[in-house]
Parts: structure tokens; sequence; C-alpha cells
């Protein structure tokens, strides 16, 4: 992997301090197809002008397909009556049962790949800016259509010329909200590392780097690996913000829906009909669906930016992703922001406010 020269330290710690003057400007990253959050996030982003400014959207890739294998061997050891090393938070059992359970088996599951899944994103993208009535030409960007091969692979894309163009314009930070694999990201650091004085990363993604778990259930942080390793390895200034399980408890639930959400304008009903035909549940083979809560994970970046009191935060060092997705822990590692709870409460309250302010 490239080698990258540490930032001063108080730059690093004026970076990594919580934003406290008018509003910042934000670039929001996003796989926005991939499920429903990313959607509630964008658009919770751009209700809120008084706290942050979005300047562009840049779409990700995404893929479920790297479950596809472990899922075929989890499924073929369970019926030999075998064990099986499972790294899907809730186990490949769960998943294998349901769909066994609805008369489908692991090898009917169609997964799309990566550049269908950035062409899914971009157009939701813009769906979001419709649904709220505002335009998104010149603000909404394709991104990579594969991941990294390697530790210094630049994965070319219009977002990466759009992330440095962005970053070394105007006089304040430009902060990254990162919703999905870091692919763009990684990939503008690695081509304009001079990027990294004037970015702040804020990624949401895996366990607590304190945690002794392995890492591969995240979807944001294994799909492009060496992408992961740029964040945390290049002395980029990052917000961590781990999904598990402090994103994990930004539940809401149908009933919520139907009252704050449903009947919201536009987008309002849009969420609605998002959570409603969750794209999810067909590939998990969720049933009983109406009282099921989901993980809107993603909105955490922008509740920070909102109000970082709603995402209490530690400086610590950045961690090591070893080769087995295992967190490594060092003093002398370069200082990160690191979120331990939400207030989840008070972040769906803002939200639910937005969207009826919006329609008035």
């Amino acid at each position: 992997m490239a080698s990258f020269t540490p930032l001063p330290e108080e730059l690093m710690k004026e970076r990594l301090a919580p934003p406290s003057d008018g509003p910042v400007r934000l670039l929001i990253d996003t796989d926005t197809a991939n499920e429903i959050d990313d959607q509630y996030a964008l658009a919770w982003a751009l209700l809120s002008p008084e706290h942050m400014t979005v300047e562009a959207v840049t779409a990700e890739p995404f893929s479920f397909a790297h479950h596809q294998p472990e899922l075929l061997a989890a499924e073929r050891a369970m019926e030999a009556g075998q064990n099986h090393q499972e790294h899907l938070v809730g186990g490949f059992q769960g998943w294998i049962d349901r769909l066994h359970k609805v008369g489908q088996r692991a090898a009917d599951l169609n997964f799309i790949l990566p550049p269908e899944g950035m062409e899914l994103s971009y157009a939701e993208i813009c769906r979001v800016y419709d649904k709220l009535g505002m335009p998104s030409d010149g603000r909404v960007y394709r991104g990579a259509t594969r991941y990294m091969e390697h530790a210094d692979d630049i994965v070319e894309s219009d977002s990466v010329d759009v992330i440095i163009d962005h970053a070394m314009s105007g006089d304040t930070p430009l902060y990254i909200a990162a919703m999905g694999c870091v692919t763009n990201i990684a990939a503008a650091i690695l081509k304009a590392p001079e990027i990294r004085e004037r970015i702040v990363v804020i990624w949401t993604s895996a366990y607590p780097s304190h945690a002794p778990h392995c890492n591969r259930p995240s979807l944001n942080l294994v799909q492009d690996v060496h992408a992961s390793r740029v964040i945390f390895d290049s002395g980029v200034p990052h917000i961590y913000l781990p999904g598990y399980h402090v994103g994990a408890q930004l539940k809401i639930s149908r009933p919520e829906m139907e009252a704050h959400v449903k009947g919201q304008g536009a987008i309002g009903d849009y969420l609605h009909h998002l959570f409603t035909n969750n794209p999810l549940h067909d590939m998990f083979a969720i049933d009983d669906r109406a009282r099921r809560t989901w993980v809107i994970w993603d909105i955490i970046d922008i509740a920070w930016l909102i109000n970082p009191d709603w995402v209490p935060t530690i400086l610590t060092t950045s961690p090591i992703l070893n080769e087995d997705l295992f967190w490594e822990k060092s003093d002398t590692r370069h200082l990160m922001r690191e979120a331990h709870d939400v207030q989840r409460d008070e972040i769906f309250l803002d939200f639910y406010d937005k969207l009826a302010r919006a329609v008035r």
C-alpha cells in the first residue's frame, strides 16, 4: 500500500473536532439502492440546509454476491450434519432456514454485481431528489463499477474526480458522508493524497475498534477490503461510526412509519413505500414483515453532523484491519474519532420534524 505522510497533530485534532460553525460543506458517497436506509439519510441531509450544504452525491457500487459461495457451503454443510463457520449477523442457518421454508434454495438467489449496483444507486439518488422537488442536474455522479484489486489500485470514475475537485475547493473542510463501501473515496485519496488535509470522512461500518469480532458481516467493509484499509491506514481524518452495535440501535417500526412518515409529501410516501417493499425482505426471506422493525443505519452519519451529542464519540487510535478481518489495536497509530452510542429518539424526532416542515 502507498506510504502516507502523517498529518500534523494539530491539524488532525482540528479536523476531528465536531463541527461548530454554520452549515458544513458535505459530499455524500452512497450505495442508495442497496436497501432503504440511504434514502432516509440523503433526504434528511437535503432537508437540513441549516446544518449542511450538500454539494454533490456520488454513487457507490454494491453487491451481495460475496455471500453466495459461503451461503452455498453453509447449506451443504447443514444438510450433511456438519458444522460451518458463519460470518453473518444472525448466522447463515437462519437465512437458509427461511429460504427453505418458502421453497427456495441458496442457488435460487440472484445477486446483482457491482456495476449494476452503482447504476441502480445513481438512479435512486436522482429519484430522492425528484421526490423532494429538488434538481439533481450537476449534483449526482456515477462512481466505481468494480472494487479495488490490490492496495494501490486506483479505480477511476467521475466520482473520484468530483471528490478531489470539491476537496480542493472552498475555504472550509469538505465532509464526506460514506454510506457503503468506500471505493470512490479510497481511489480519490490514492490519486490525490493531498486531499487528506482538506476532508473529513464520516463512515459507518463494522464493529467497534475494540471489539473481538470478525468484521466480515459488515457489507460496507467487506465488499472492498482494500478500500476499507485505505480509510483506516492513510491517516485521513476519520469519524468512525460502528454499525454493530451502535448504528444498529437506529431501528424504526411500521407503526412509526404510518404515524410520522407516510403522508409527509412525495418523499414521505416514497420512504413509506420503501419500508413496506424492502428488497432485502425478499433476499433474506424475512416473514411477518408488518411486525418487524428495520435498521436505518446510514442516518447516523447525518445525525453526527446535525448534533454530535446525538452520536457520542471519543478520540482513539485507528485500528489495523488484519488479513482475517479482525481489528488489531495499537497506541502508536494515528487518531480517529469513534462513536460508542446514539440518542435514537432525538435523531428520529428531528427526522420526523424535517419531513413535516418540508410539506407545510
